[in-house]
């Protein structure tokens, strides 16, 4: 049996990852990559990098493809376009990056340590009212397990 962080650690050893600082620089080139943020509804109308766009990660296949409910066609046609997946900590965004390379993909990359990172780089989140506090999403990125999702001692 794998456990999720055994498959992390093996798709990130097949994808490319990018660090914030990376980010940050390709952001502010003359031809900035598409920001794919696959985190669920709730998650980017909370915080996000100014212009991502949004598929959760449970659709995203299905809106990488034309002639589905959830086509994005942006995404679609941007097989051939330097696109980052970005999630909270920089899981999900592995197995995304992984799966895109598998559709045909070509510049798809992972954003390590996700938007915990970006905010620990200092980079600004933004939400429907504006730009969000550091501060705040600092708090917001902060596990919060309670005790039963704590694996038991022995």
């Amino acid at each position: 049996m794998k456990t999720f962080n055994t498959l992390v650690s093996e798709y990130s050893q097949q994808i490319t990852e990018i660090m914030p600082w990376d980010l940050e620089e390709k952001l502010a080139s003359d031809k900035p990559p598409l920001l794919l943020d696959i985190r669920e509804p709730y998650e980017f109308d909370s915080m996000r990098i100014k212009d991502s766009i949004n598929v959760p990660r449970g659709i995203l296949e299905t809106a990488c493809e034309y002639d589905f409910e959830e086509t994005v066609p942006e995404l679609v046609e941007a097989r051939d376009k330097e696109i980052v997946v970005i999630c909270r900590s920089g899981n999900r965004s592995v197995f995304a990056a992984h799966v895109m390379q598998l559709m045909g993909y070509t510049q798809v990359s992972s954003l390590k340590t996700g938007l915990r990172g970006w905010n620990d780089y200092e980079q600004p989140l933004i939400n429907a009212a504006g730009k969000v506090d550091i501060d705040d999403a600092e708090e917001y990125f902060t596990p919060k397990l309670r005790p039963e999702q704590l694996q038991p001692t022995k």
